[in-house]
């Protein structure tokens, strides 16, 4: 078949994300083309990360006439995950599109799985369910859509759920991303301000822990992964390809598996590479084992835990199944073997009181991370936060970008205190960071120029705060 592939994810539609200037490759689109190449299809990718509007793809395929439309969304970024109106809004027109060409179009992202009703409404032939290699081949090989599973489509007006596709446990069956249909400049040109630049891949799929307000719409609870072997293959190919500095390994937890990390700290070795890389982990995890300090002696150089509050009441409510003390502990474990901890945090959750607020802040204060994620609890559909409050949120249930940062339900504090929260402790921590380097004697004029500026915002920013409290 002739198949047009692009995903939903237009980059200059989050302007947080776009002055940040960190993208990252659509890494499960890349899969899904080298899964379609492999079984002869001809296939033309249209990267909607640094376009300015679906139009180049509208055009695209009107000109290109293909067999079939594919709008396939990177899961493995939690962008993505988001679901934001902006990207929504976008991948409608261009479904509309092909719907006015007579051209069959599939989707598969976490925002179709969600809202599957309106992306059929708006012109998706079907969308697919869960992890989608295998649904995708099966209806490009001409199987009958009624036997494949994994698929949602309409029928005379009667929507035909099918469910999700049973996981794929054999990981290591997949193909390489096909890297050659991807223009890697201006994912280099973006990231020549940092002075690096940083590739991502996955090593598994899946998360086994049930945080209530975490949405897995793709990946669901099953944790599958791939062999370190595979892996390192992986990074080989990669370099093979194009020049990296830095790896973001993109799991929602890396390394669970017993012994995976140990196995592939032993294989980074055998194949001499040595690159550093980022995570995503749990404090429970790294307090394991000698979990840290074979991940230090592979390369990892950066940790992220859902830290997410310094009040064991709010983790507990949350599900989280982790505890303050374990933060303190891995937080040290990590900085004793020179790896940067960085800490997600998560305000407005349900009951959480002022003074879980500044539990959490204290904890800042304390364990001094390398950086910092601040954000809003935030109810995405699947969750059992999401059936707590859902009847409170009316038509506003996404954020348009990742920068909007509004509160949705009723929580025990206003909107506005929660954006000025969040300014609050962004300013707090970038003054103490450049307080603590300045006192060390690291000092260079940059960063007392950071504290001269940032501690006065602080001040005037919890000023506002402490205001709108009062006002609630």
């Amino acid at each position: 078949m002739k198949i047009l592939v692009t995903h939903s994810y237009f980059l200059r539609f989050d302007h947080k994300q776009w002055v940040q200037r960190k993208p990252y490759t659509p890494l499960a689109t890349l899969i899904a083309i080298a899964c379609l190449k492999r079984e002869g299809h001809e296939v033309e990718f249209i990267d909607a990360n640094f376009l300015h509007s679906p139009e180049p793809v509208m055009e695209r395929l009107k000109t290109a006439t293909p067999d079939l439309f594919l709008i396939y969304d990177d899961g493995f970024n939690y962008l993505t995950k988001m679901c934001l109106t902006n990207m929504r809004a976008a991948a409608f027109k261009m479904l509309e599109q092909a719907q006015n060409l007579g051209i069959k179009a599939l989707v598969s992202s976490s925002d179709s799985t969600d809202h599957f009703e309106e992306y059929l409404q708006h012109g998706a032939s079907a969308v697919m369910l869960g992890e989608a290699e295998q649904t995708l081949l099966e209806i490009t090989s001409g199987m009958e859509i009624a036997s494949v599973s994994g698929l949602v489509y309409n029928v005379a007006g009667e929507i035909i759920n099918k469910g999700k596709r049973k996981v794929n446990n054999k990981l290591d069956e997949l193909p390489y991303p096909a890297w050659e249909e991807l223009n890697i400049a201006p994912y280099q040109e973006a990231w020549k301000k940092h002075g690096y630049f940083s590739i991502n891949i996955a090593t598994t799929r899946g998360c086994p822990f049930k945080c209530n307000w975490c949405a897995k719409p793709i990946y669901g609870n099953r944790y599958n992964s791939h062999s370190p072997t595979y892996i390192v293959g992986l990074i080989k190919d990669i370099k093979s390809h194009f020049h990296f500095d830095h790896l973001w390994f993109c799991d929602d937890i890396f390394g669970l598996k017993p012994g995976w990390v140990q196995a592939f700290n032993h294989e980074m070795k055998e194949a001499d590479l040595k690159i550093k890389y980022k995570i995503q982990s749990r404090a429970d995890l790294l307090v394991k084992d000698d979990t840290v300090k074979a991940l230090a002696q592979s390369g990892c150089d950066e940790v992220w835990i859902g830290a997410e509050s310094g009040s064991q009441k709010i983790l507990d409510a949350m599900d989280k199944g982790t505890s303050v003390a374990q933060i303190e502990e891995s937080t040290e474990l990590m900085k004793t073997h020179g790896i940067k901890p960085c800490f997600f945090l998560q305000f407005g959750y349900l009951g959480e009181k002022y003074a879980d607020v500044m539990k959490t802040i204290q904890l800042l204060q304390k364990l001094k991370p390398h950086d910092i994620g601040v954000s809003v609890s935030y109810p995405l559909p699947g969750t059992k936060f999401y059936e707590k409050v859902k009847h409170e949120l009316n038509q506003k249930a996404n954020w348009a970008d990742s920068d909007e940062l509004l509160l949705m339900y009723k929580g025990e504090y206003p909107p506005e205190f929660y954006k000025r929260l969040h300014r609050y402790v962004h300013r707090k921590f970038r003054a103490s960071k450049a307080w603590e380097s300045i006192t060390k004697k690291e000092g260079s004029f940059k960063l007392k120029l950071s504290f001269a500026l940032h501690k006065p915002l602080e001040a005037w920013t919890y000023l506002q705060m402490k205001k709108s409290l009062k006002a609630s």
